[in-house]
């Protein structure tokens, strides 16, 4: 049993408190999954997230509504998320172990801190991925391509901290593409409405991703990784503003877009969520304190039940319609 007042052995620095891996899962195990981000399960949430949008805004949109297809396709993406982030985190961390080294709080992180090898991280991360690919096998032509072309913002975007100060438009660029992916594969081709609820996720990226790179700025100007939390400064409560109004337009017009034959009171029911999206993350923007690290970690967390409002909105809308 693993006492209340010593960290478990290994544990990375900023995992939550008291989480199943630390605590429950089989030792031999750990490392990996703590590479595979598995103690820190909000990535997977921002990754998976722009999956369900696209997969209930297809359906809510379709006069045949939701149907089994739909609940494979929401349970697929679960997992395929759950791997594809620890795939996507062990691609990184490798990549990243010189400047992971450098920075307190992700020194602890099981390659630098030697609890996995490189040989080692690579050998998870192709298991991970030719998991996640054998799902993607079950979804449709265009969702299988769009899921192989989703590999290159994902390799590259652990360089972009190295030559852009923007490299959270990379990783928006990475995370949101279930949206285009799960609209896709409810319906079998893309529109105007899957673009744009995938540039609304974007612009939420950099909404959050800025909060939460504001944990590791004198770190990284100390060892010259670029963020936008560096190129702000003082000035990202208003960069964050903008980003907020944007998403927030941009997923309105999503939903405008896709209305198609939903009926009027259903499509107010989904715009209220987008708006409750919205005064989510403007409550998150008022409790901000960019000299608190605990603080951008907490709001950054949110992000989940910020993510998880538009879904349960659709979902009453497909209900509605």
């Amino acid at each position: 049993m693993v006492s209340r007042d010593k960290a478990p052995e290994g544990r990375v620095a900023d995992a939550v408190a008291r989480n199943w891996v630390d605590l429950r899962a089989p030792a031999w195990s750990r490392p990996y999954l703590r590479l595979s981000r598995a103690d820190r399960p909000i990535g997977t949430w921002l990754l998976l997230l722009p999956c369900w949008w696209g997969i209930l805004l297809a359906a809510w949109a379709d006069p045949a509504g939701f149907g089994l297809l739909d609940l494979w396709l929401v349970t697929g993406t679960a997992a395929g998320a759950w791997l594809m982030r620890g795939a996507g985190c062990t691609w990184n961390d490798i990549t990243d172990r010189d400047f992971d080294a450098q920075v307190a709080r992700t020194r602890s992180r099981p390659i630098p801190s030697g609890q996995v090898t490189v040989a080692g991280a690579a050998v998870w991360l192709v298991l991970q991925a030719l998991i996640a690919f054998v799902i993607l096998l079950s979804f449709n032509k265009t969702a299988i391509m769009l899921g192989i072309a989703a590999l290159v913002p994902v390799a590259i975007y652990p360089f972009a901290k190295r030559f852009t100060w923007w490299p959270q438009v990379f990783l928006g660029i990475a995370f949101n593409w279930g949206a285009l992916l799960g609209w896709a594969a409810h319906g079998g081709s893309l529109g105007l409405a899957p673009v744009l609820l995938y540039l609304a996720g974007i612009a939420w990226t950099l909404f959050y991703d800025t909060i939460y790179a504001h944990q590791d700025t004198e770190d990284d100007a100390l060892i010259g990784v670029k963020s936008t939390a560096r190129l702000f400064g003082n000035s990202s409560r208003y960069w964050l503003r903008g980003f907020l109004l944007l998403s927030v337009v941009l997923f309105a017009m999503a939903v405008l877009a896709a209305a198609g034959q939903a009926r009027g009171p259903s499509v107010g029911l989904v715009l209220a969520g987008v708006a409750g999206f919205g005064l989510h993350l403007v409550w998150q923007l008022g409790q901000l304190d960019i000299d608190d690290p605990r603080n951008c970690l907490r709001l950054f967390r949110s992000n989940r039940d910020a993510g998880l409002i538009p879904v349960l909105f659709l979902a009453a809308g497909i209900i509605l319609n």
